[in-house]
């Protein structure tokens, strides 16, 4: 910041020149020129050559496959096709990215919050943020805000009320999930539950009668029920406990540099409204789904 000094008379004393010219500055214009130098810096830690990437000038994205509707479409995340996919590249334009420079790995749901090096610069995929997690990987702040949901076929007459409706019932879940999580520690079934390595298995346990119902975030839900599973329904949703609202976030590892700047970046799309648009463009409403108590 240039410092505004007063003009010095040229016949004034050479000690009151030699006084002004070494005087401190005004205590606000001081204070500015630090807010400035600091926001620069930071800025600069955040430009893309600024970046400590997995590989220079390239953004790496983490996803697992196949990449599920409707997170992704077409199980394709290069397309920008899908919530995940297009808030991941909208991260991306906000890091300075274009989409040219982003490039894709295959990384497993259930081991992407493993502790250790990453093979990619931050990873997408419905990862809830725990506290368990968050002490071997990093997240950034949350861009979705997820309940989890029970599905079972029309036709199979479960219908609860209420959570302990679901106590005797045949129920499944994805490994390594919150889903899996909230059948153990909120429905407490009398069996243990079926533990599946992924969404269409559970899909396809339930379609052949093994499961009585499964458990999926509830945008996930509502896709099975109107897109995947003709004659399935969302038949209810877990309360969240108040306070405590469950939040996906990118992953990266533990104390990644990248980690600031992709906060800052999925705050910035959360400030100007963009994840809210992607949310109404992509996922379903969540109006109408009773809450299960």
């Amino acid at each position: 910041m240039r410092l505004l000094r007063r003009p010095v008379a040229v016949l004034a004393p050479l000690l009151l020149v030699v006084a002004v010219g070494c005087g401190s500055p005004p205590e606000t214009d001081s204070e500015g020129a630090a807010d400035d130098a600091s926001e620069s810096a930071e800025a600069s830690d955040c430009a893309p050559e600024s970046l400590d990437l997995l590989e220079d000038g390239v953004l790496t994205i983490a996803t697992d496959t196949p990449a599920y509707e409707p997170w992704f479409s077409g199980d394709d995340p290069n397309n920008g096709e899908g919530f995940e996919s297009a808030v991941a590249y909208a991260v991306a334009e906000q890091l300075g990215f274009g989409e040219d420079e982003v490039t894709w790995v295959e990384q497993p749901f259930n081991t992407s919050y493993a502790p250790g090096p990453k093979k990619f610069d931050f990873d997408i995929n419905q990862i809830s943020i725990t506290p368990e997690r968050e002490r071997v990987v990093d997240f950034s702040e949350g861009y979705y805000s997820a309940s989890q949901a029970v599905v079972a076929l029309e036709d199979s007459g479960v219908e609860p009320g209420s959570i302990e409706d679901l106590k005797g019932l045949r129920l499944g879940a994805q490994t390594g999930t919150t889903s899996l999580t909230a059948l153990r520690e909120v429905v407490q079934p009398d069996a243990e539950p079926v533990v599946l390595q992924n969404t269409n298995i559970a899909k396809q346990q339930l379609l052949n009668g093994q499961l009585d119902a499964i458990v999926a975030d509830l945008s996930t839900a509502f896709y099975i029920t109107g897109a995947e599973i003709e004659g399935s329904a969302v038949v209810g949703q877990f309360e969240q406990p108040e306070g405590e609202t469950e939040e996906f976030g990118l992953l990266l590892e533990k104390d990644s540099p990248l980690t600031p700047c992709v906060d800052e970046a999925v705050s910035a799309l959360r400030d100007d409204g963009t994840l809210a648009e992607l949310e109404q463009e992509w996922l379903s409403e969540t109006v109408d789904v009773p809450v299960l108590q």
